[in-house]
């Protein structure tokens, strides 16, 4: 990549893209943020702009590369229509907008939510089989920006993360390690599924890649190997926290899941979200370990081991927390 490109993070604002422009600033590259929100770190750099509105990317976007990290993707999201407005309508609006304004490359962070419940390995090649809104969306956008990338030298990347976790990022990550750090948790099922997860400081690492290789076209997966099980998950947590080696207590999985759906009827009924849903427990208990090529972009090594990454997490959000630093609410 040249210095002298200047990069446009839609979505810059968020977790991923915060992390992603100070890695832009520490390099000196330029950057520009365009965002609903503004960002807290860099708001020199940030423009308020909508994927949704087609008119306020015209105005906003002066980049040479786009990275689009702009999307729904909460599970409660009520308006259904609000996933295909921002993930798909929001997808071909950016491809317009660079196709008006001669950019010739985009970097795309769509996810394995893609896959649904994928078999265990599941690569780049894994059949396309979402079971919610958000990997529909995702995907139908990925076809969006396919269309535009099979016109003229476009240049298109497409990144399939799976869950991020990190300092600072109160997702779903968190929430457990939270549960467990204050002895609530309570394992459901047997803990022998295994969970794919990708350190920010490498999903940043990553998509710096990307936005550097010269790809016509590419689609990787990103996961942080090697993966582990929920029991051992939990087991290394504890031990850090708790300094006790066990899951502790332990529900079946079909309790957890009919604890789920009167979760469900409860929300259903009253309006109120609570933080058990039939569908959380679900993701919960399945494995969600798939495969990466991330190795073939220009022969990327992650910075950080997984264990390194979940040490550092546990250390910033539980042992030594600063209560200044920025905080991320996703899911």
């Amino acid at each position: 990549m040249k210095v002298s490109n200047k990069i446009t993070v839609i979505g810059g604002s968020g977790f991923v893209g915060t992390n992603l422009c100070q890695t832009l600033a520490d390099r000196q590259i330029p950057f520009e943020i365009i965002d609903i929100k503004q960002s807290q770190r860099f708001p020199e750099k940030c423009k308020i702009g909508d994927v949704r509105d087609l008119q306020s990317l015209r105005e906003a976007i002066t980049g040479d590369v786009v990275v689009n990290l702009a999307a729904v993707h909460r599970d409660d999201i009520r308006d259904k229509t609000e996933y295909v407005r921002t993930n798909v309508d929001g997808a071909e609006n950016v491809a317009k907008v660079c196709s008006e304004k001669n950019i010739r490359k985009i970097v795309f962070t769509s996810s394995v939510a893609v896959y649904g419940f994928a078999e265990p390995g599941t690569d780049e090649a894994g059949a396309i089989n979402p079971f919610n809104e958000y990997g529909k969306t995702k995907y139908q956008a990925e076809e969006k920006l396919r269309a535009w990338n099979s016109s003229g030298d476009n240049e298109l990347i497409i990144v399939r993360p799976t869950v991020i976790f990190g300092e600072g990022n109160r997702g779903n990550v968190y929430n457990l390690l939270r549960q467990i750090a204050s002895g609530n948790f309570v394992m459901v099922g047997s803990g022998k599924n295994r969970k794919s997860m990708a350190y920010i400081g490498n999903i940043v690492a990553f998509l710096e890649k990307c936005i550097e290789a010269e790809r016509k076209y590419a689609v990787f997966n990103y996961v942080d190997t090697p993966d582990l099980d929920m029991n051992t998950l939990v087991c290394q947590v504890r031990k850090v926290l708790k300094g006790k080696d066990s899951v502790g207590l332990r529900l079946p999985q079909w309790i957890g899941v009919i604890l789920g759906y009167a979760a469900d009827g409860f929300t259903s009924l009253t309006g109120k979200k609570l933080p058990l849903s039939s569908i959380r427990v679900k993701k919960f208990c399945s494995s969600t370990a798939f495969e990466s090529a991330k190795e073939e972009l220009d022969g990327f090594t992650p910075p950080f081991a997984l264990q390194e990454g979940i040490d550092r997490t546990l250390k910033s959000e539980f042992i030594s927390p600063n209560p200044k630093r920025e905080i991320f609410f996703t899911e």
